[in-house]
C-alpha cells in the first residue's frame, strides 16, 4: 500500500468518475469530458506547464482505467472510441501494467553524487572506502567516476559531512529485477519480458506514472448484463474495509456479485497439500522446498531463476482450488477474482476457470459510488468457514505457519521467511539455487511484498490494521486439524 497521498487521491477520483460515468445514460459522452470536468478552462495548474499538458495525462489515466495500454496509443482517438472498445472486448492481454509516458517526470539518472558539501577533508574517508577506485580528489573535491562506481554506498557511509548522496530513481530502484528503464526519450519504459508485476513500480512513482489497466469495466458490464458474478475474495481482504468479512459479503452482493466465496477455503486445500508434498520431498531427500502462493515470485523463478523452480512446492495456489470449486458450483458463472496486487493477474491469464481480476482499491470505489458503507450491512455468513490458518495466508509466516501445523516439529525445523523480494533477497534466492541448500530452514515461505498480501500494491488501510483484522478473526476460527 502507498501512503495517503495526493496521487493516490487522484487515481480514485478518476476511477470514480469512470465507474460513475459508466453507470450514468451517456458512458461515452461523460467519459469524454472527464480531462475537461477535471480541468476546466480557468483551472490554476500545479503540477505541469500547461492545463493542455495535465488534460492529456488525465486522457491517458481514463484509458488505463479502461483496462488499455497506453504504449502505442494514438493521440487521435476519442476516449467515446476507447469505451465502445471496452464494451466489446471479451479477453486482455498479458502485460498488467502499463506506463503514462506523459506523467513521468524523466528523473535524473540514478547515481552517487558529490554535494557542495564536499570541504575536500585532507583524511579522504570516501576514497578510502571505495573498493572499485570510484573516488578520487580532484582540486580539494571528491570526484566520483560514474564507470567505476559500483553503488555499494561506501563513501556515502563514510564521509562525515553527509556531502555524498544516492540521487533515486524511484521506479527503478524499487524493482527487484531491473525490468524498468529509461528509453531514448528519458522516461520509463517496462521490459515485460522481464517484469514480474510486483507492483513495486506503482508503489514508488510519486508522479503515478506507472499505472495498473483496471478491468472493472468488464466486470461491471457483466453485472448489468444480469449475468452470475462470483467474486473471490482473497485473504487479506479482512481490515480493508471498515466491518466484519461477513458484512463486505453482504456489501459485495448489495453492489451487484451474485455470490462470495472465501479464497481463505481454497488455502485450507493448500494447505493440505502443501504438507503433504513437503513430507513427500523431505523423505526423497531433498534439502528444501519453498511455498508457490505469491504470483509475483512465481513469475520471478520462471523469468529469472527457472534453476530454482524444483523446488518450489508444486501445490496449486488458494485462489486456483476455490476457483476451481466455484467453477464446479457455478459453470456458467463469471469469476473475479478480488486481489490486493497486479501480480495475480499474470496468473489469472493461466487459469480458465477465472474471468477477471477486481482489486481492493477498484472494489472500495464500487462502493463509493454507490454509496454501500460496509460497516452499516447486515452480516451475511459462507456456506462454508475457512480455518483459522487459511484465513491468515494474507501476512508474512502464515502460510508456513499454517503448513507446520500439520507437520512433524521435527521434520519441518524451523520455518524460512523471505520477507519481500529485493536485489538482496534475490541475492540469496540465487545462492540458494546454486548451492542447492537453505542454511536457514528446509520450509521456505516467499512472499514478494513486505508484510505479505497485506503489503500488496492495490491494498487501501495500513498493513498493521489489517494485521490485526486479520488476526482478530483467525483467532475466532476453527483450527485447520478440527476441520
Amino acid at each position: 500500500m502507498r501512503n495517503n497521498n495526493q496521487e493516490m487521491h487522484l487515481k480514485k477520483k478518476i476511477l470514480e468518475k469512470i465507474v460513475k460515468a459508466f453507470f450514468s445514460k451517456d458512458f461515452a459522452e461523460n467519459m469524454r469530458r472527464i480531462p475537461f470536468d477535471m480541468r476546466p478552462k480557468g483551472y490554476e495548474v500545479h503540477y505541469r506547464c500547461c492545463i493542455y499538458k495535465e488534460r492529456a495525462i488525465l486522457r491517458d489515466r481514463v484509458i488505463a482505467g479502461l483496462g488499455f495500454s497506453i504504449e502505442g496509443d494514438d493521440e487521435t482517438i476519442e476516449l467515446s472510441e476507447y469505451v465502445k472498445k471496452a464494451l466489446e472486448r471479451k479477453k486482455h492481454d498479458e502485460n498488467p501494467l502499463t506506463v503514462i509516458e506523459a506523467a513521468c517526470k524523466g528523473c535524473v539518472p540514478n547515481r552517487i553524487y558529490v554535494t557542495d558539501l564536499c570541504q575536500g577533508c585532507v583524511a579522504s574517508y570516501c576514497s578510502s572506502a571505495c573498493k572499485f577506485g570510484a573516488v578520487n580528489i580532484v582540486n580539494s573535491k571528491a570526484v566520483i567516476n560514474t564507470t567505476k562506481c559500483k553503488n555499494c554506498k561506501q563513501c556515502i557511509a563514510s564521509c562525515p559531512y553527509n556531502a555524498i548522496v544516492k540521487i533515486a530513481v524511484p521506479c527503478e530502484d524499487s524493482c527487484p529485477v531491473d525490468a524498468i528503464k529509461k528509453n531514448e526519450n528519458a522516461t520509463a519504459q517496462i521490459d515485460y519480458n522481464i517484469c514480474i508485476s510486483c507492483g513495486k513500480c506503482i508503489m514508488s512513482c510519486p508522479f503515478g506514472a506507472v499505472h495498473e489497466r483496471c478491468q472493472i469495466i468488464d466486470v461491471l458490464k457483466n453485472i448489468v448484463l444480469g449475468k452470475k458474478v462470483i467474486a473471490l475474495i482473497a485473504p487479506s481482504i479482512v481490515g480493508q474495509f471498515r466491518g466484519t468479512i461477513y458484512q463486505l459479503k453482504s456489501a459485495m452482493l448489495k453492489a451487484g456479485f451474485s455470490d462470495v466465496y472465501e479464497v481463505a477455503q481454497g488455502a485450507d486445500t493448500t494447505i493440505r497439500n502443501e504438507a503433504s508434498e513437503f513430507k513427500k520431498k523431505m523423505m526423497l531427500g531433498m534439502p528444501f522446498m519453498t511455498t508457490s502462493c505469491c504470483a509475483g515470485y512465481n513469475q520471478f523463478i520462471k523469468k529469472h531463476l527457472p534453476e530454482m523452480r524444483s523446488f518450489v512446492s508444486d501445490t496449486k495456489t488458494p485462489v486456483y482450488y476455490i476457483a476451481q470449486k466455484a467453477k464446479i458450483e457455478h459453470s456458467d458463472a463469471i469469476i473475479v477474482f478480488i486481489s490486493p496486487c497486479v501480480a495475480k493477474k499474470s496468473e489469472v491469464l493461466e487459469n480458465k476457470n477465472i474471468d477477471y481480476v477486481m482489486n481492493y482499491e477498484e472494489l472500495d470505489v464500487l462502493f463509493v459510488v454507490k454509496d454501500i458503507k460496509v460497516q452499516d450491512c447486515h452480516e451475511e455468513k459462507f456456506d462454508i468457514e475457512s480455518s483459522k490458518q487459511g484465513r491468515s495466508f494474507g501476512v508474512t509466516g502464515g502460510v508456513v505457519g499454517a503448513i507446520a501445523k500439520l507437520l512433524d516439529v521435527k521434520n519441518a525445523g524451523k520455518p524460512y521467511l523471505i520477507n519481500g523480494l529485493n536485489k538482496e533477497t534475490i541475492k540469496h534466492l540465487k545462492k540458494m539455487a546454486k548451492e542447492q541448500k537453505c542454511a536457514e530452514g528446509k520450509l521456505v515461505e516467499i512472499m514478494s511484498c513486505e508484510g505479505g498480501c497485506i503489503g500488496g500494491n492495490a491494498t487501501v488501510c495500513a498493513p498493521g490494521i489489517a494485521y490485526e483484522a486479520i488476526k482478530m478473526l483467525s483467532d475466532k476460527s476453527k483450527d485447520i486439524s478440527e476441520k
